[in-house]
C-alpha cells in the first residue's frame, strides 16, 4: 500500500546533506526528511514516468536558443543562481529570469511571468516546489514553449504526465548545468568536474 501520494522536494542548499522532500501523504499530511533517507529512497524507487534519455536531452540543449527560468532567484546561495551564472558564461542561450518578485537578477530583467518574455523561450527550467509544476505546465503552454525542464530535485510525476498530455517534452529532477556540462566538456561522464565549467564558452 502507497503511503504518499505526491512527493515534493525542496532543495535548501548546495549541501547535500541539507536537501529535504517534504512528502505529502494520502491523509493529507506532511512531513520533511532527508532525501538520503530510507523513506525517501522508497518512494524514488516507486516513479513509473520516464523522461527523454541522454540523447534526446543532448538533442533538446542542442536545438535550443533561448532558456527561461521560472523561480530564479538573486541569492548566490540559491541553486537557480548557480545555474542562471553557469547558462550564461558557458552557453550560448539567450538567458531569461522569471520572478515576478525581483526587477533584476545576474545583471539582467527579471520578468513577472513566461508571457511577459521578449520571446518564446525554446526551454524554461523550473525551479519550483514540486506541487506548483502543475500549474507551471499551464503557464508554458500557455506562452508557447515546447519543452519544460524540471530542475534536479524536483519530482511530481502526476505534472510529467499531464504536461506530455499539453504536447510539452518534459524533463524532470534533473539538472541543466550538469548536462550541459556533461555533454560539453565541462563534467566527465561519471560526474567528475573538469575544471572547464566556468573557464570557457562552451558551444552548444
Amino acid at each position: 500500500m502507497s503511503i504518499a501520494s505526491e512527493t515534493d522536494v525542496a532543495v535548501t542548499g548546495t549541501d547535500a546533506a541539507a536537501d529535504v522532500e517534504t512528502v505529502r501523504l494520502v491523509n493529507g499530511l506532511s512531513c520533511e526528511l532527508p532525501a538520503s533517507s530510507p523513506l525517501a529512497k522508497l518512494l524514488k524507487s516507486q516513479r513509473t514516468w520516464i523522461g527523454p534519455d541522454a540523447k534526446q536531452r543532448l538533442r533538446i540543449l542542442n536545438a535550443a536558443k533561448s532558456v527561461a527560468i521560472v523561480g530564479a532567484s538573486p541569492k548566490p546561495q540559491r541553486s537557480s543562481y548557480f545555474v542562471g551564472t553557469y547558462l550564461q558564461q558557458s552557453s550560448d542561450y539567450r538567458v531569461y529570469f522569471v520572478n515576478p518578485n525581483e526587477t533584476e537578477i545576474l545583471g539582467r530583467p527579471a520578468y513577472a511571468s513566461l508571457q511577459d518574455l521578449p520571446e518564446v523561450p525554446d526551454v524554461v527550467v523550473v525551479f519550483r516546489r514540486g506541487s506548483d509544476i502543475p500549474s507551471v505546465v499551464d503557464e508554458v503552454v500557455a506562452a508557447g514553449a515546447t519543452t519544460i525542464w524540471v530542475q534536479l530535485g524536483i519530482w511530481n510525476e502526476d505534472a510529467a504526465y499531464y504536461g506530455e498530455e499539453q504536447g510539452l517534452t518534459v524533463v524532470m529532477d534533473r539538472c541543466i548545468k550538469v548536462e550541459h556540462a556533461r555533454f560539453h566538456g565541462g563534467l566527465h561522464l561519471l560526474g567528475f568536474d573538469t575544471g572547464q565549467i566556468t573557464s570557457r564558452r562552451g558551444g552548444r
